[in-house]
């Protein structure tokens, strides 16, 4: 191993990661190294990490390679694997526009969800072809302190429970998971976003990200919670043939997700590359093994 590792740190709406551009796979980073490089203090710091990694080097990607030159390895904060990041997705595509990689226009991108469509708009802006939402019909409910809320149970490729309340305060400090009851509608763990109404077809959120605590944003959870207030609101365009488009607040910035008569998910929003340098590979070799 080099004694040095490349590595960038970006954020999409103050979700923020770190980037390490491993294009033949041939970093192993365990999850420690994964958590030591997140940790806000000791490391870099960031919600998750995102290595960039060519789908025909990759074997859960491989088979995606004909349509995703770039697999997106996303790890969360404490070193465990997601399914599908979407302000990751975001970062992800800036890093390959930043690399020379790819240029303003379409793209795909592999992730453990499946290829994701992504277009970079010459303002900045980025959007991401999220996929359906399914709507798993179980009733959740979702207990903060001595509150509790019906839940949406939404899945964006990854799990989410929606609930709405009066007050984003009401969501406590968010430091640990908000219990969802019953436990056996997400057997590996959830996303719970909290949601307030702020204007016609205009919403805020706060959310606790599996396995990071609470983010400044979560793109999978602004499509859940797009789709769940759509629902809540009656809209649902494939029924009534219209997109249906919604503005979410998160506590870094804005999001706007639409929905189409398909079914399909697109999320626009910003994506920034603030730094580069080097990761020195003894320090995580010595200390995080």
């Amino acid at each position: 191993m080099s004694t040095r590792i490349a590595f960038l740190k970006g954020h999409g709406t103050e979700n923020d990661f770190v980037i390490v551009p491993d294009p033949e796979n041939a970093l192993d980073l365990s999850p420690a190294a994964v958590a030591a490089l997140c940790d806000r203090r000791a490391g870099i710091g960031g919600d998750g990490v995102l290595r960039v990694v060519r789908s025909a080097a990759h074997p859960e990607a491989r088979a995606m390679a004909g349509e995703a030159e770039w697999f997106m390895d996303y790890r969360n904060g404490d070193g465990s694997i997601a399914e599908m990041c979407g302000n990751g997705s975001r970062v992800f595509a800036r890093y390959l526009q930043h690399a020379g990689h790819v240029t303003e226009g379409d793209l795909a991108i592999a992730t453990r969800a499946g290829v994701k469509t992504v277009h970079i708009a010459k303002n900045g802006d980025i959007t991401i072809g999220m996929g359906r939402a399914r709507l798993p019909e179980r009733d959740v409910t979702v207990t903060v302190g001595e509150r509790s809320w019906p839940a949406r149970n939404v899945n964006m490729g990854n799990p989410h429970a929606v609930a709405f309340v009066a007050d984003l305060a009401h969501a406590g400090d968010l430091y640990t998971a908000p219990p969802v009851s019953p436990a056996s509608a997400y057997p590996d763990g959830v996303n719970v976003e909290f949601v307030v109404d702020r204007g016609p077809r205009h919403v805020a959120m706060r959310v606790h990200e599996r396995g990071s605590g609470e983010t400044r944003s979560c793109g999978t959870g602004a499509c859940a919670v797009a789709v769940a207030t759509a629902r809540r609101d009656g809209a649902d365009p494939a029924v009534t043939g219209t997109p249906a488009t919604y503005t979410v607040d998160v506590p870094g910035g804005r999001l706007v997700i639409t929905e189409r008569p398909d079914g399909e998910i697109e999320m626009t929003g910003p994506a920034v590359i603030v730094a580069e340098g080097e990761i020195d590979a003894e320090w995580l070799a010595q200390t995080f093994g």
